[in-house]
C-alpha cells in the first residue's frame, strides 16, 4: 500500500525548531521523527511514500536528496576511504514521491492535492507525521477490511497531563479528574483510507471534519483503540520525553529492532457512530 505523509504544516507548538525547520525533519535521537516513521511503515513492506509538503518543503527535499546511509548503517571501509560496503540499507528499496500541497493548506486538501498519486490504490495509508507507536500495523488493517470501513484511524488515551473539571450552574465544581483517567480516545493520525474517501471529501475540507461526520451518518468510519506506546511530538516537552526515551534506549517505536515473533497489544475495534467517543483532531 501507498502511504501519504502530511508533513507540509507550519508546527506552531514546537517553535523552538519550527522556525527553521519543518516539525517532521525535527529529530529524536539523530534521525528526523519522519525517519522514525517511514522506517515503521517500510517494516510492514509499504515503502511507496507520497509525501504532502508545504512549509520548508526544501528542507525535506534536500534532506533525502543528500541522505547519507552510513550514517544510520553498518558499512565496511576499504581502499583508503574510496570503497563504502553498506552492511544493510534504509531507504535503497523505498520510492518517494515529493508534492507541493500549499504551505497553508489543510489536511483534506493536501490528500485532495495528491489524489492523482492515488489512483488504482484501493487503499491506502495516511499519517500526521508527529507521532510514534509499537502498534502491529495489520491489525489496524485487518479491522479496517473487517468493519468494511471507508476509513479507519488508530485511537490512543491522550498523553497531556490536562484535567477535566464538572461545573455546576453555581459555579461550583462538581468533579476534576485527570484526562488520563477518563474513558476519552483521542485520534493518533494512523489512518487507512479507500478510495472512495475522495468522494466524501469536497474542496476546502478537512479530513476529520465534514467527511468523517458524512462516512459515520453512514457507519463507514471505523477506530481501533490502543492501550500499547503512542508519543506524540506535538510541544518541546514531548519532543523532550522522546529524546529521553532515545537517550536510554527505550524505543518501542523502533519495531524494526523486535523478533518477528514480537505480540502485539490489546485492541478494541469500533465502528461506525462509536467514531463519535474519540477525539478526531489531530
Amino acid at each position: 500500500m501507498k502511504v501519504v505523509l502530511f508533513c507540509g504544516g507550519y508546527g506552531m507548538r514546537l517553535r523552538e525548531f519550527s522556525e527553521s525547520t519543518p516539525k517532521p525533519m525535527v529529530n529524536i535521537g539523530d534521525r528526523p521523527i519522519m525517519w522514525h516513521i517511514m522506517k515503521y511503515y517500510a517494516h510492514y513492506g509499504h515503502t511507496d511514500f507520497i509525501l504532502c509538503l508545504g512549509w520548508k518543503a526544501n528542507v525535506i527535499k534536500e534532506y533525502f536528496l543528500n541522505y547519507d546511509e552510513c550514517m544510520s548503517n553498518d558499512f565496511v571501509l576499504s581502499a583508503g576511504g574510496r570503497s563504502v560496503e553498506l552492511l544493510n540499507s534504509d531507504i535503497q528499496e523505498w520510492n518517494i514521491t515529493f508534492v507541493d500541497t500549499g504551505t497553508s493548506s489543510s489536511i483534506g486538501q493536501r490528500l485532495k492535492a495528491v489524489e492523482p498519486h492515488l489512483e488504482g490504490e484501493k487503499v491506502f495509508l495516511a499519517n500526521y507525521s508527529d507521532g510514534l507507536s509499537d502498534l502491529h500495523l495489520p491489525d489496524l488493517i485487518d479491522s479496517h477490511d473487517e468493519q468494511q470501513a471507508i476509513a479507519s484511524f488508530l485511537s490512543v488515551r491522550p498523553t497531556q497531563t490536562f484535567h477535566a473539571v464538572s461545573v455546576g450552574e453555581s459555579g461550583c465544581v462538581d468533579q476534576i479528574q485527570a484526562i488520563s483517567e477518563m474513558d476519552i480516545w483521542m485520534n493518533a493520525g494512523f489512518f487507512v483510507l479507500n478510495q472512495e474517501i475522495f468522494q466524501f471529501l469536497h474542496a476546502g475540507e478537512e479530513l476529520v471534519v465534514e467527511p468523517f461526520e458524512r462516512l459515520i451518518q453512514q457507519g463507514k468510519l471505523n477506530t481501533l483503540r490502543y492501550d500499547g506506546f503512542f508519543g506524540c511530538m506535538d510541544t518541546y516537552k514531548e519532543k523532550q520525553m522522546l529524546d529521553d526515551m532515545h537517550a536510554e534506549g527505550f524505543t518501542p517505536w523502533e519495531i524494526w529492532k523486535r523478533k518477528a515473533n514480537s505480540n502485539s497489544q490489546k485492541l478494541v475495534p469500533l465502528v461506525g457512530g462509536a467514531a463519535e467517543r474519540v477525539g478526531l483532531s489531530g
